[in-house]
Order: C-alpha cells, then sequence, then structure tokens
C-alpha cells in the first residue's frame, strides 16, 4: 500500500498491521467494470502492480480478470493475509517510493484505496521507471455514498477523527502533475451486506481509528455503535447496506 508524507507511508503502513485480519474481511472489494477501466489496453494477460495491495482485495479483482499480479506493500501482516486469500500471487514488502522490482518490470501500475499515502514526486518517478512503454496507472478508492442519510450521518461523525485521510483527487492530479499523464475518470458503484457490528468492526480497521489509543478507540466506536442503533434508517436492522460510489482514475504517462 502503500518519513512524514502526504499521510506518512510507514507510519501508515504501521497503523494497518494490527488490524490486518480484519481488513481482509471487513473492507468492499472493487467493481469488476471499475477495474477493467482502469487496465484498458492490449486484450491480453498483463503484468500488473498492485502497489498499496494490503490485503489483496484489488489483488483478487485483477488476478479474476485474467492478469497476472506482483503485490506490493509496506506492511509484513497485510501481505500475509493476502497469500492466505491468494497463494499464488507473489508479493514483495516495499513502497511506492521505492518500489523493489527491477525497471520496465510491468504492463500497468494499479492501487487501491492507497495512492493517498504516496509521496507523489518519487512515487511518479518510481511508477514511471517500472512500467514498460504504453503502461498506464490505475487508481480507485471506494467512497461512502452519504447521499443516503443514516450514511451521511456515519461521515459526520467520522470526519470528526479522520482529517481528510480518505480524500483523493489531490494526490490524483500530483500525480499526473508529476509523471507527467492524461486522466481519464470513471464511477461505479457497489454495496456492502453488514451486520451493525461488521459496520463498527470495519470502521476500526481505518488508519485513523487505528492509531488511536485504547480508551480513545472505545469512545469512539462505542459512538458509531450508538448512531446505528439509533438511527431511523439502521435501528432494529439484523443487516444493513452500505453503499459506495467507486471512483476510478486511469493516469496514461505521455
Amino acid at each position: 500500500m502503500a518519513g512524514a508524507r502526504r499521510e506518512g507511508g510507514p507510519i501508515g503502513a504501521r497503523s494497518f498491521g494490527p488490524v490486518a485480519a480484519g481488513y481482509a474481511v471487513l473492507r468492499p472489494t472493487y467493481p469488476p467494470d471499475a477495474v477493467d477501466f482502469l487496465l484498458a489496453g492490449p486484450d491480453r494477460r498483463r503484468t500488473v502492480l498492485d502497489l498499496g495491495a494490503g490485503t489483496g482485495l484489488l489483488t483478487e479483482v485483477v488476478t479474476g480478470a485474467g492478469h497476472r499480479v506482483v503485490a506490493v506493500d509496506p506492511s509484513p501482516e497485510m501481505l500475509a493475509q493476502l497469500s492466505r486469500r491468494l497463494p499464488g500471487v507473489g508479493t514483495a514488502v516495499g513502497t511506492a517510493e521505492a518500489v523493489p522490482l527491477a525497471d520496465a518490470a510491468v504492463d500497468a501500475v494499479v492501487a487501491g484505496q492507497a495512492a493517498h499515502w504516496f509521496a507523489p514526486a518519487p512515487a511518479a518517478r518510481e511508477i514511471r521507471r517500472v512500467l514498460r512503454a504504453g503502461g498506464n496507472l490505475g487508481l480507485i478508492w471506494n467512497t461512502r455514498d452519504e447521499r443516503v442519510p443514516w450514511v451521511g450521518a456515519l461521515g459526520a461523525l467520522i470526519a470528526e477523527v479522520s482529517h481528510g485521510h480518505e480524500a483523493e483527487q489531490g494526490v490524483v492530479a500530483d500525480l499526473a502533475a508529476e509523471l507527467p499523464a492524461d486522466v481519464a475518470t470513471t464511477e461505479s458503484r457497489i454495496v456492502q451486506r453488514l451486520t451493525p457490528e461488521e459496520v463498527v468492526a470495519g470502521i476500526g480497521t481505518r488508519s485513523y481509528v487505528a492509531v488511536m489509543d485504547e480508551a480513545r478507540r472505545r469512545t469512539f466506536l462505542a459512538a458509531v455503535r450508538e448512531l446505528l442503533a439509533a438511527h431511523p434508517g439502521t435501528r432494529g436492522r439484523p443487516v444493513l447496506e452500505l453503499p459506495y460510489v467507486t471512483c476510478a482514475y486511469r493516469l496514461t504517462p505521455r
């Protein structure tokens, strides 16, 4: 997955290790149509670097489309979860700013829910170095659809502690300028079906929660639990539908 940087590569990596197992089962996957958009190109099996691969949520969709993936992440714990999910995928510990691959090693680079951890200038240099001629960079994020009232209320509660950790547009523009690259975008949708307690546990895997001290984390997650128990859109429901808007960006170096 992905010094103090935009949000800090190594700092961010350390925040995910203790929650790797929960991350693997509680985070949403990515819509196949959005992933196909990221990898638009020759109609053949491609070698793809999943940069900031985490537990392999995006890797799984890319391999499912028939491509070969090399997964790189700074967290050994996250990569261990990926290997349990996808034992045939090669993995390596590394960052966007120091990719442990040879020059011109891959046909495409993708990053799911990760590029906001990258330092744009050194990351762009590394991405350009490992990409073969004609390759592209694909960035993708799932963002809770806060037009749904209970999701909006949840988002307002999260905003009090997240400090913009999930914003993506700035890093897309920065990476496009550094590469430099032309940008194409598409939007898709996905819905997770979760129990209220799974929603709480999933929020507990977010970096801004994982780095809290134990008392603050308990207090914050109790507030999330309270909201779900009281809100008219969630109160008394054993299963909730948590909708996401998926934004995908395909950067084609000039």
